[in-house]
């Protein structure tokens, strides 16, 4: 079996303070893709610089304090690669040091840790994100068929900063014309899913269910009331998604437990 998680940590240090030690400590999972980690490697202390029994890739945004991301894995990966650029993508090269992609190859599969631009309506972030989602899905079609040529399936985890449908979020007639739910960012999913056939594993295999969600508002009380958001996806080429066995959100049992305001996405892969 193979075990994947996927979390936004909302600040590694952070979340370190609040529980993600402990939860590194006694999570079963393979490989784990992190988000916002918000730190370099040498700001980070030893026992999540270098955890015993991982091996981590960080990829931190040259803008100090802001994004980053990282893989941990219990293998050592065969290759690493930061950004998508150098592919013959259009724009791509803009996010190489955003700190908002970085692939490792592993035996037989390439997982990939994503934190999508979240936007804003009629500002320039959300000018940012449109750029990175045109960018980013040739991309995705071209790993595909790079991955297929050498044998390997691909996994992409991490928050893409979009709910697909109105299952994907507590309150979506409110949002309709929010950033994360637009019709455009919708349908810009929809073509992830069916002109690039890549596969959005939880709910391939939780079809009819609301949620389940994986971030909630630090405002009001969201979590309390479970009015979430579901924009942390596992998506997988059809190979790997086809052998998904079970997708689970570890959702903390109260407010005060949460280390951060995502909450980590599970899956089990059959080998």
């Amino acid at each position: 079996m193979l075990t994947v998680t996927t979390v936004n940590v909302n600040g590694l240090r952070a979340a370190a303070k609040k529980g993600f030690v402990e939860w590194l400590g006694q999570t079963e999972a393979d490989v784990i893709c992190l988000q916002e980690v918000r730190a370099e490697a040498q700001q980070l202390p030893e026992e999540l610089r270098e955890p015993e029994g991982w091996h981590v890739v960080y990829a931190p945004a040259a803008a100090k304090g802001r994004a980053g991301v990282a893989v941990y894995s219990r293998l050592a990966p065969e290759r690493v690669q930061v950004g998508f650029g150098g592919f013959d993508v259009p724009g791509s090269d803009e996010f190489d040091t955003a700190g908002r992609y970085v692939e490792v190859d592993l035996p037989g599969v390439t997982v990939a840790s994503l934190y999508l631009p979240s936007g804003e309506v009629g500002t320039e972030k959300q000018e940012e994100k449109e750029r990175f989602m045109s960018a980013f899905l040739l991309y995705l079609q071209g790993l595909k068929v790079r991955a297929a040529a050498e044998g390997r399936e691909v996994v992409v985890c991490g928050d893409w900063n979009i709910a697909h449908r109105e299952a994907d979020l507590k309150n979506w007639k409110a949002n309709k014309k929010n950033s994360g739910f637009l019709p455009e960012e919708r349908e810009w999913l929809t073509r992830v899913f069916g002109e690039a056939a890549y596969v959005d594993v939880v709910r391939a295999l939780h079809p009819e269910e609301e949620g389940p969600y994986s971030w909630w508002s630090y405002r009001g009380r969201a979590f309390d009331n479970d009015a979430g958001w579901r924009i942390d996806y596992q998506v997988a080429t059809p190979g790997l998604a086809g052998r998904a066995v079970k997708a689970w959100v570890e959702r903390a049992a109260t407010h005060g437990e949460r280390w951060s305001d995502h909450a980590p996405v599970t899956v089990t892969y059959e080998r």
